[in-house]
């Protein structure tokens, strides 16, 4: 696989992203992780899922709903090695790919739980996010009852919605020429 250039990235974020990259590749074959098959594919999930690092940096504590293949909780957790990700996987395969990733990977900041949302107990993150699991409307909903007062739930927009709730914010960027957004709603204090 070729070497992913994000501009920004450090070195060794590029290493444990491409290390990453290979692992996602391997596994993927064997358990359906993820409709990306080429190494193009694989990179543009990679690129899309970094767009929400800047919004996480000073998060101490982050949940990411259905994590699956890591998209964007393992790129987040590479590039933030400061936060504590919880990565919630109900589907056992999945979940099995996530620890080996954390462990391989030696990313001591992910700790991967094969729990469904409404059987995770802790309600008291810094933000939220989850990439292509929920419809948005409802993963705000669900999200909100994740994060203390004050936290940030995120999701990402590929297409600009008209029915996500009041006081969200897009922040947008460019995917191959495609126009996207990381939305984020903050929950009240």
């Amino acid at each position: 696989m070729t070497r992913l250039v994000i501009p920004g990235v450090t070195p060794e974020i590029a290493n444990k992203i491409d290390e990453f990259a290979i692992l996602f590749a391997k596994w993927n074959k064997s358990i359906n992780l993820s409709a990306a098959r080429t190494p193009d594919e694989i990179h543009e999930h990679i690129v899309d899922s970094y767009a929400i690092v800047q919004h996480l940096m000073t998060a101490a504590t982050v949940v990411d709903v259905g994590s699956g293949g890591g998209f964007p909780v393992v790129i987040a957790a590479i590039a933030c090695p400061d936060t504590n990700f919880t990565a919630l996987e109900p589907v056992h395969k999945k979940h099995a790919f996530l620890r080996t990733v954390a462990r391989e990977l030696e990313l001591v900041n992910l700790d991967a739980l094969a729990l469904r949302v409404e059987d995770h107990d802790v309600r008291d993150y810094d933000a939220a996010t989850s990439r292509a699991t929920f419809d948005l409307p409802e993963w705000f909903a669900t999200g909100l009852t994740l994060v203390h007062p004050g936290g940030w739930v995120f999701g990402f927009e590929a297409i600009e919605r008209t029915d996500l709730p009041a006081g969200v914010i897009r922040h947008r960027y460019e995917l191959h020429g495609k126009s996207r957004a990381i939305v984020a709603l903050r929950r009240d204090s």
